[in-house]
């Protein structure tokens, strides 16, 4: 089927989001123009919408409608601790799920040589300017556990041994629930090196 050029044009910018392939692409493309105009019309508008108003926080880097996002802004907050994750996702589920009542630091990505994202992409200057205020006590390592998101946990690890303000990783291991015989092998290693006293 011969699909015109604006067709063409939604399918591919639907490719732009993690996860949709070409088939996905087109299923989207089509549910929202045979079954739902108006929720494309609605989609349209809420993207334009963010796009002219959502930034990055000036302090944390987080996306916000704010100059200073909400969670810089409370005085609740303890500003002694500081913990750096790579994308404002991985905030929100800190955030949501553990109590966590300290400060952020989004890093917007991981370090990757070979993508081209150095400390300057990630904006490490403000985290290093942070962690020279002599506010920040504690640095919680929040990256994730791939080789990049090690790296870049070594390397602010470094930033912070330079400040002398100690620095924590998060625990990684066994999922709780979870049986030995279904985990893999590197994360059991962790796991079983990472064991503690009872």
């Amino acid at each position: 089927m011969e699909s015109s050029g604006v067709l063409q044009q939604l399918i591919r910018a639907f490719r732009c989001l993690p996860g949709v392939g070409p088939k996905s692409a087109q299923r989207m493309t089509f549910h929202l123009l045979q079954r739902d105009r108006e929720g494309a019309r609605r989609l349209a508008e809420a993207l334009i919408k963010a796009l002219e108003s959502v930034g990055h926080c000036k302090e944390c880097r987080t996306l916000t409608e704010m100059e200073v996002c909400g969670v810089c802004a409370s005085p609740r907050r303890d500003r002694s601790q500081l913990c750096i994750v790579e994308s404002p996702a991985e905030m929100e589920a800190i955030a949501r799920a553990t109590g966590y009542q300290g400060l952020f630091f989004v890093l917007n990505g991981r370090l990757s040589l070979l993508d081209g994202v150095g400390p300057r992409e990630l904006k490490l200057d403000m985290l290093e300017s942070r962690l020279k205020g002599g506010e920040v006590l504690e640095v919680i390592l929040a990256t994730n556990t791939t080789v990049e998101g090690e790296a870049t946990a070594h390397y602010i690890h470094g930033m912070a041994q330079d400040h002398q303000i100690p620095a924590t990783r998060l625990a990684y291991g066994m999922p709780l629930g979870g049986e030995l015989e279904y985990v893999d092998g590197a994360t059991l290693t962790h796991a079983f090196n990472g064991r503690r006293s009872l």
